[in-house]
């Protein structure tokens, strides 16, 4: 039995602000479900919820700060959450990077830079907790100081750090390094060092014993420029360490045989009842009801890296094409005006909800025919996942985790019963309309269509599997 510190700056359900939190509340259930010690330690935010309150555990001075230790656990589990009160930097409202307006912290450096401080305490047994931990599991640049700071340790514990989208790395002015009180030998060009900045992503990438990344095709991209952010080198340079691991999704919570939001549950044997979701949707967003015309669906956040460029490219063309468009998502308010836009002109055809909304989002996923994601990049990617446990097609852009979850439905993968989605590569409104073209052509063939549907909703994206990769992992190094 290992035991493992898993270090992440949000954790679902207690907090979350993307595909990170998922992971940190999935990933150590299923650990804790292989046998293994796993416990989570996060920031002690205001906005935490869904959890009991913390009882008190502890107080560890660091840089000057007195920290107290709280102990949770995640919902309905066994496994301990520590959090780390600071009320100073973490009891304000707003979510862990941006206050109430959606501007970034002005102290985050400090505030993660201390959070790094107190993991490296608790994992070196000097928090007055009795135990020591084998693994510290670091995610995103939000812990890149933990390897950093616990290579000056005398006999460390294992460090493993893990990227979940290269894209945030942490990059703060050179000045910063001073003001965080940081170890003057950790500050050099091989070190956290990044053209005359600081960079705390590269204390993960540069001391950790091993790096993951969460799917293999993106372990393989951003080994490159275009990926990489000036990092590819580094990457390339620790390939032998590099892992790409795939997300799991929590089937508990996204499984349409026991859904709670949707209309009517359903699985691969009484897939008919998918039409009941349809038409459901259908009614709830002004939609015609119409069962042979198909549903796309798209939910996500409203930036360029989700390809929501291409979309808005393609909605015109789609409007004259035989279909219906339901969007829930959020982002860049330019774009939200421009699809409200689209459905205040053909609401027959385009419906859009702007926010995030979770039943929707299920009855979305249960609802729909088709699913958008023509993401430019994706680390992984959750929702393709998703739309494959519900009988809800994917079209993909061909990156990232999408590349390795999704199976082209081409002759050859309809005949030998691994299609499961659509994929394109070029990130352009040429390739995605066409391949929305090709998604109407199959979706009128509806023996094949169901067979892809089969094929999807029999895939496996538990996190077992993920977490038994992770755990041969832990015991390699």
């Amino acid at each position: 039995m290992k035991k493992i510190l898993f270090a992440s700056s949000e954790t679902h359900p207690l907090i979350k602000t993307g595909g990170l939190a998922d992971v940190a509340g999935s990933l150590p259930l299923a650990l804790a479900a292989l046998g293994q010690d796993v416990r989570i330690i996060m920031p002690n935010y205001q906005g935490i919820k869904n959890c009991e309150p913390g009882r008190y555990l502890c107080t560890v001075r660091v840089n000057n700060c007195d920290v107290n230790l709280l102990e949770t656990r995640l919902p309905d589990s066994d496994v301990i959450v520590w959090l780390v009160d600071y009320p100073p930097f973490f009891n304000f409202p707003g979510n862990p990077y941006l206050d109430e307006a959606g501007r970034p912290w002005p102290n985050i450096g400090e505030r993660f830079a201390l959070f790094c401080r107190i993991i490296v305490e608790v994992a070196t047994n000097r928090a007055y907790l009795d135990w020591h931990a084998d693994i510290v599991h670091c995610n995103d640049w939000q812990t890149g100081l933990v390897p950093a700071l616990l290579s000056l340790e005398p006999n460390p514990p294992a460090t493993i750090f893990t990227i979940h989208n290269m894209a945030y790395q942490g990059l703060f002015p050179g000045s910063t390094y001073a003001q965080l009180n940081l170890p003057g030998q950790l500050l050099h060009p091989d070190g956290l060092e990044f053209h005359g900045m600081l960079s705390f992503i590269k204390g993960g990438l540069s001391y950790s014993d091993r790096i993951t990344t969460v799917s293999p095709t993106y372990a393989q991209e951003i080994q490159t420029p275009e990926f990489g952010y000036g990092l590819e080198g580094l990457l390339a340079h620790k390939q032998s360490q590099l892992r790409g691991i795939l997300n799991g999704i929590d089937v508990s919570v996204w499984n349409p045989a026991n859904d709670a939001y949707i209309a009517k549950p359903f699985s691969v044997d009484t897939l008919k009842d998918k039409q009941i979701n349809k038409a459901a949707l259908q009614q709830q967003l002004g939609l015609p009801v119409e069962s042979e015309t198909p549903l796309f669906g798209l939910i996500g956040r409203l930036v360029e890296q989700k390809g929501i460029d291409l979309v808005l490219s393609c909605l015109q063309e789609m409007t004259t094409l035989p279909l219906q468009f339901a969007l829930l998502g959020s982002g860049d308010k330019s774009i939200e005006y421009r699809l409200q836009e689209f459905a205040r002109l053909y609401p027959e055809k385009v419906s859009i909800t702007i926010g995030y909304d979770e039943r929707l989002a299920h009855q979305i996923e249960a609802g729909a025919d088709i699913f958008l994601m023509p993401s430019r990049f994706e680390p992984c990617g959750l929702n393709q996942m998703y739309s494959q446990c519900y009988g809800t097609i994917p079209i993909v852009r061909k990156t990232g985790g999408l590349a390795d979850t999704v199976v082209d439905a081409l002759p050859e993968s309809i005949a030998n019963g691994t299609a499961s989605g659509i994929s394109f590569n070029d990130a352009s409104a040429a390739a995605l309309i066409e391949a929305i073209k090709r998604s109407l052509v199959l979706f009128h063939n509806r023996p094949v269509w169901k067979k892809i549907q089969r094929n999807a909703m029999l895939k496996d994206f538990s996190w077992q599997n993920s977490a038994n990769q992770y755990l041969a992992l832990y015991n390699e190094i």
